[in-house]
């Protein structure tokens, strides 16, 4: 997924208008809201060349090419998912129909089928979110925080079993080096990456680092006080939830707090804090128009533009 010149001028003029610099060129047209929805991938918005009024940006503030690259990677996001929504196919009969003994005379025959390519594509575009929120997360919040990634190949950490194998860090700044988590779930991965986890923290104190443990998700489970025992056997640091939002925001320049507040902490807040446990959850309606589907869930609804052919996997595009 590549953005257009236009996507580029408005995340500048965004990112501009967030941390009050002032002096580019007057946009000709209304700046977006990263958020919008008419923010999307036929979006028009003429004005300076992208790279000359970059140049410009940075001139003024040279943090705004940290902010300026978070919110291109948050939007290059947003419009693949929107393009996963239009493409990931229904199944066909063949793929789900075996699943229909599970429930067979418990519904109409035509209603059962029709649940069953309905509930396998819930389960496919919410099989994409989850993997493309983890790739987005550890990525923008290890470079909001001014920090630096590593592969295993390049890492500075050495597996204390083999050391001619490096770890993957999600962050290193000075000597600390950071694994950021959305959560740290009951159902942990297979145990060999679970013992991955855990030896962590003791070959990041072996090659001189402190390993520090951020987990977004403040949810307790024997896992994670696991995984925190081990970060604190190795003289490490552990932030969980609100602690770890506080945390990011202290260590990241003020600009970049500033992103993190208010496109990352902020929206999940809002989000998580507009419906509560101990109530029903609201209406789901789904309506398939052919060339569109169209979701109704409580009061709101969108519709969103289909171009699949069913049992048809479009290939993925970068």
């Amino acid at each position: 997924m590549r953005l257009t010149p236009d996507h580029v001028r408005a995340l500048i003029y965004i990112a501009a208008h967030d941390t009050g610099v002032e002096g580019l060129p007057q946009p000709i047209s209304t700046v977006p809201d990263l958020f919008d929805d008419n923010f999307g991938l036929t979006f028009k918005f003429p004005g300076v060349d992208a790279r000359e009024l970059f140049e410009i940006a940075l001139t003024l503030n040279a943090e705004l090419e940290t902010y300026v690259a978070c919110l291109a990677t948050i939007h290059k996001f947003r419009l693949k998912y929107r393009q996963v929504l239009q493409t990931q196919p229904f199944a066909t009969m063949d793929q789900v129909g075996p699943r229909a003994l599970l429930q067979y005379k418990q519904l109409e025959n035509r209603s059962l089928a029709a649940l069953l390519v309905w509930r396998k594509w819930l389960f496919d575009i919410d099989n994409r979110a989850a993997q493309d929120t983890g790739y987005l997360f550890e990525p923008v919040i290890s470079a909001a925080l001014g920090g630096a990634s590593f592969g295993a190949r390049n890492s500075p950490i050495r597996r204390l079993n083999d050391t001619s194998k490096g770890r993957q860090i999600d962050c290193v700044i000075d000597n600390r080096a950071y694994e950021i988590k959305i959560r740290v779930t009951i159902a942990a991965s297979g145990q060999g990456r679970w013992r991955e986890e855990l030896t962590f923290p003791a070959e990041a104190k072996a090659a001189g680092f402190v390993p520090v443990l951020v987990v977004l998700d403040p949810t307790d489970n024997p896992k994670l006080a696991e995984l925190v025992e081990a970060y604190l056997a190795a003289g490490g640091e552990r932030y969980l939830g609100e602690d770890a939002w506080n945390h990011l925001r202290a260590t990241a320049s003020a600009e970049m707090a500033i992103f993190l507040g208010k496109y990352i902490h902020a929206p999940l807040d809002a989000v998580v804090e507009s419906l509560s446990d101990s109530e029903p959850l609201p209406d789901l309606q789904l309506t398939d128009l052919m060339t569109s589907v169209r979701f109704k869930v409580g009061d709101g609804s969108w519709s969103v533009p289909r171009n699949a052919q069913r049992g048809v996997q479009e290939a993925d595009e970068d």
